[in-house]
């Protein structure tokens, strides 16, 4: 399947297949979370800002948006300002740590959950040893969310094989 990710569909057929018609999905955890039924730190009429139920860092979160994206890969051009919003609202959550934070995506086939969340950790220089190997930056399996931002600035995909 990882191929199909990566060659042979348009964007349309991407597009179609990444995102969900209604705000909601009934077999999606991060859904349910999102439509409040479950724990959350903060939250508004896009998005939702979590802690991690496995956390990595002394300070981890997560911030997904409300309506159902498959991940970072399904990003276009347009939800540029929603992720500029995410990033905003994680390093909110993080405000009074005062130190050094990393936020980005995990990238398909890494992902857990198929519903795009952007992880937010403070301080990085905690990060629990056994789970480092998930939040190496400029890997296949990782990628800040500054250079998500400039490739869908740029109308380019997010697209990791």
């Amino acid at each position: 399947m990882p191929f199909s990710r990566c060659c042979g569909t348009t964007e349309e057929e991407q597009s179609s297949r990444s995102r969900s018609s209604s705000s909601s999905m009934d077999d999606c955890i991060f859904c349910l979370i999102s439509n409040g039924e479950d724990e959350y730190t903060e939250l508004n009429d896009d998005m939702v800002c979590f802690r991690d139920i496995y956390p990595a860092a002394p300070h981890h979160f997560l911030v997904i948006p409300r309506k159902h994206i498959k991940s970072c890969s399904s990003l276009t051009k347009k939800d540029a300002p929603l992720v500029q919003q995410m990033a905003d609202m994680g390093r909110a959550a993080l405000q009074d740590q005062g130190c050094l934070q990393m936020i980005g995506f995990h990238q398909p086939p890494y992902i857990s959950v198929d519903h795009l969340h952007l992880h937010v950790l403070a301080p990085a220089s905690r990060i629990d040893d056994d789970m480092l190997y998930k939040f190496i930056r400029r890997t296949n399996r990782f990628i800040s969310v500054s250079v998500v931002l400039a490739a869908i600035k740029k109308g380019e995909k997010i697209i990791s094989c």
